[in-house]
């Protein structure tokens, strides 16, 4: 072997050493990047948007992986979590799902059923009654005969909100040319028989809806002569 020959060999294994050096070098950044990042897991992120008090189901998520010490600990790892549940805000496309955008959907309670009817927007909601919510209805009706003094009435006290809806437009009957649409929603409550009724009654037939938010720990017990109102009798 001449001395050209052993230039190239020692060459040869020089570059072989400096490939073998670089490669170690790419093994060991991609090994602490790893000791840095840690094992990834599944997390869920919104595939849109989700309105506040809305029941939830898996279309409404997509997996993702990630490093698990980029997690919160209360970021949802298990879709199996939101069984029973709704959003308590609005959901935003793109976000994780965390354990404390939802909570429970209230239940019914032995003798109760679920009755839902629309509630003007403006004058009946307002933003402020969510799943969960208790109320009281009240319901204004006009005199039944000419002369007869319009009364507003407490149809039903301590109801329960069930879950609350999107707001929809209404369009007046032909009855009500001259009306306006409205904004309703519709509000699922839980009641007995008799207030189901009542409830029922009031939309189909007062002039007006409302529902009055009642504090967490209130006495809202009602006496029979003053559930109704006239303003005559005001004194």
């Amino acid at each position: 072997m001449n001395s050209r020959q052993r230039r190239g060999v020692i060459l040869l294994i020089l570059s072989v050493i400096c490939a073998l050096g670089a490669f170690a070098g790419v093994l060991s950044v991609i090994s602490d990047v790893k000791s840095k990042v840690g094992p990834e897991v599944t997390a869920y992120q919104l595939k849109t948007n989700v309105p506040p008090y809305t029941a939830l189901n898996t279309g409404q998520f997509e997996k993702v992986r990630m490093p698990k010490r980029w997690l919160s600990p209360n970021a949802v790892t298990d879709l199996a979590q939101i069984q029973g549940k709704i959003a308590v805000t609005t959901l935003r496309q793109g976000s994780l799902l965390q354990s404390d955008m939802i909570v429970d959907r209230p239940a019914l309670q032995p003798g109760q059923q679920e009755v839902a009817i629309m509630i003007d927007a403006a004058t009946g909601v307002a933003g402020k009654i969510t799943p969960g919510s208790t109320v009281n209805v009240y319901a204004t009706f006009g005199g039944q005969r000419q002369g007869d003094p319009a009364q507003s009435k407490i149809i039903v006290t301590n109801a329960k909100v069930l879950d609350v809806g999107r707001i929809t437009a209404l369009q007046p009957n032909a009855d009500d040319r001259g009306r306006q649409p409205t904004d309703a929603v519709p509000i699922t409550f839980a009641l007995s028989a008799i207030d189901a009724q009542r409830i029922t009654y009031a939309e189909s037939f007062a002039q007006r809806v409302r529902l009055a938010l009642v504090a967490p720990g209130s006495d809202t017990s009602v006496s029979p002569k003053d559930r109704t109102y006239e303003l005559a009798n005001d004194k």
